[in-house]
């Protein structure tokens, strides 16, 4: 009778000594591609805000003429900065008394106070005051980030609200006959003075404010 078959011989793992230079160099390997992977998750986070900070500014864009820097000042503060406030709303008023705040409230208070700070510090937004940046921000396809990335930039700030730093000439073709000032002023615009961004319903910029910032 023939006796059991004996299973083929697996290939046993190589064990290096802690010491070794084997295994010296297997750790820095790991450790060099986790590097990797961290940064590229960065870097698509990164992106992620950015395509949500531009699409707000892009569903901004007043159907005619450019706004004012008064009138983007406006928009950031009353609109962009709030824009969480709702749902931070009810989450507070969800949470019984006594009870820690939630993983969303948290969030969302660690995002209003960075945001805030970041405006009182100045925030770098596209240039809607500038009408050749407005009308190329309006051709955007809503997905290539380094078009809009290649438009004029400002910095502005609540703390003087009346001045606005050019922080990027821009790079598009349409752009690079003016690119030496370094300091933008308020110039007389062609724009609809009865037209108000602010008196937009909630519901225009829903399609940007709804995912901003991803999941809570």
């Amino acid at each position: 009778m023939a006796g059991p078959s004996k299973s083929k011989s697996t290939k046993r793992e190589k064990i290096f000594h802690p010491d070794s230079r084997k295994a010296a160099q297997l750790a820095r390997t790991h450790l060099r591609k986790s590097k990797l992977a961290q940064a590229t998750v960065k870097r698509s986070k990164k992106y992620a805000l950015q395509a949500d900070v531009y699409g707000f500014f892009f569903h901004a864009l007043p159907p005619v003429g450019v706004p004012t820097l008064e009138e983007l000042h406006a928009l950031v503060r009353d609109v962009w900065l709030t824009r969480h406030d709702d749902e931070l709303a009810q989450e507070r008023a969800a949470r019984r008394k006594g009870r820690p705040k939630s993983t969303t409230e948290e969030k969302l208070e660690e995002i209003k106070l960075k945001e805030k700070e970041e405006y009182r510090t100045g925030f770098e937004v596209p240039d809607l005051t500038h009408e050749p940046t407005v009308q190329l921000l309006r051709q955007w396809d809503q997905k290539e980030i380094a078009y809009v990335q290649s438009l004029r930039f400002i910095r502005i700030s609540s703390a003087d609200p009346t001045m606005a730093v050019v922080s990027k000439p821009g790079r598009h073709r349409s752009l690079l006959v003016d690119h030496t000032s370094s300091q933008h002023r308020d110039q007389e615009m062609s724009v609809d003075e009865n037209y108000n961004i602010l008196s937009e319903p909630p519901s225009r910029f829903a399609s940007t404010i709804t995912t901003m910032d991803g999941p809570l």
